[in-house]
């Protein structure tokens, strides 16, 4: 991988353990604010709506700015964010700078897979953005259990401390291996809408809304359906995190192969497809250790094994406004995202076991497949 590639999934591994780190540390949070789970869960969702709200605003305000200095900036706002959430110990006041760290995430991943992309070799393009996105699935395999690890140990403004510092180390790499690249050809303003009057950009931007949506149904309440529903014990938890991590970083890495060598589109309807399969099998045999962890597994590896396919079909159906729609696929997964930490905690509140969670998210990722397929038969005439 290039020093350039590694640079940039620095960054996403910074974004990965902010997002992600959440998910583990629920009870420890809740539990600190005297709020409940479902409550805490609101943390996931404030960071998903930053992402909706602040791809589009900074990509746009950044279109003329040289991409190395839109990350710096991006960097920086990811540093405050989750600096100012570790200190506070109030909801509302940790609401917004959930919300506020979430503001990058989205353009990160918008520029950082255009400067991926064009520094890739011939064909090697989505094999590039995964390697960016690697950074992420190695948040999941390392960086969260650790996070959890330290929040259950010390506590969570701790783990948030140590993923604010981690900017400044993010900072340093970017300016030193990441080479001065123009901006993409300024089309004016309105112009870099132009790609939304088409169908195939909307049917990307749905799949990933809704068949993201359907699998954080489930992972947003991970721990306590892994200890409450399966059985496992608070102190496994750290390495049931890693594992499914490792599912994360497997999935991404085959898919980025697996993309350039067939398409993106057959690669993204296929694990759309087993990613629903996974939800209905973990719900029927959710009292098994090993089929839930198996199942768990393949259920992470789906969540990142679709990620590169979307990201690089949207760059391809974003003819000038490449640097927008990058991004939108990071709005369209927060948005699923904060609708499935939403969706999942409907029956939670209603006092159905946790693993209940999962039943809007079956719904959710039939509906992804069912648009991949109507995608993936649209454009087999381009194949």
């Amino acid at each position: 991988m290039r020093k350039s590639t590694v640079a940039l999934a620095l960054g996403t591994l910074g974004l990965g353990m902010s997002e992600f780190g959440m998910m583990g540390i629920l009870p420890d949070i809740a539990k600190d604010l005297s709020i409940s789970i479902p409550q805490a869960g609101h943390f996931i969702s404030a960071y998903a709506l930053g992402v909706a709200v602040g791809a589009p605003l900074l990509v746009l305000a950044g279109r003329k700015l040289p991409l190395k200095k839109v990350l710096l900036g991006l960097i920086l706002i990811y540093m405050v964010g989750n600096l100012c959430f570790s200190f506070f110990s109030s909801y509302k006041i940790n609401l917004f700078f959930r919300f506020i760290s979430g503001l990058p995430h989205g353009a990160y991943f918008g520029v950082g897979s255009i400067v991926a992309h064009r520094l890739a070799k011939e064909g090697k393009g989505t094999s590039a953005v995964a390697g960016m996105i690697s950074g992420m699935t190695v948040a999941n395999l390392v960086g969260v259990p650790l996070g959890t690890f330290i929040s259950h140990n010390f506590s969570w403004s701790v783990t948030y401390l140590i993923i604010g510092a981690l900017g400044f180390f993010i900072f340093y790499t970017i300016i030193k291996y990441i080479p001065d690249l123009e901006p993409l050809p300024d089309v004016g303003f309105k112009k870099q809408f132009h790609f939304l009057k088409k169908l195939n950009p909307w049917l990307i931007l749905f799949t990933t809304i809704l068949g993201n949506g359907g699998i954080f149904c489930w992972y947003s309440y991970i721990n306590p359906i892994m200890t409450q529903s399966v059985g496992f014990s608070s102190e496994s938890m750290t390495g049931v995190m890693m594992f499914a991590g490792l599912g994360m970083v497997v999935g991404n890495l085959v898919s980025g192969k697996l993309s350039d060598q067939y398409s993106p589109e057959k690669v993204g309807t296929v694990t759309q497809g087993l990613a629903m399969l996974t939800l209905v099998l973990f719900f029927l045999l959710v009292h098994s250790q090993a089929a839930s962890l198996i199942l768990m597994f393949i259920g992470t590896a789906c969540l990142f094994a679709v990620s590169a396919p979307q990201q690089i079909l949207l760059l391809q159906n974003s003819k000038g406004g490449e640097m927008l729609g990058a991004a939108l696929v990071q709005v369209a997964f927060n948005i699923g995202n904060a609708l499935g930490a939403y969706s999942g905690g409907v029956f939670i509140n209603k006092n159905y076991p946790y693993e209940y969670s999962v039943l809007p998210g079956i719904v959710l990722t039939s509906i992804g497949f069912i648009l991949f397929i109507i995608y993936l038969n649209k454009n087999k005439a381009r194949q």
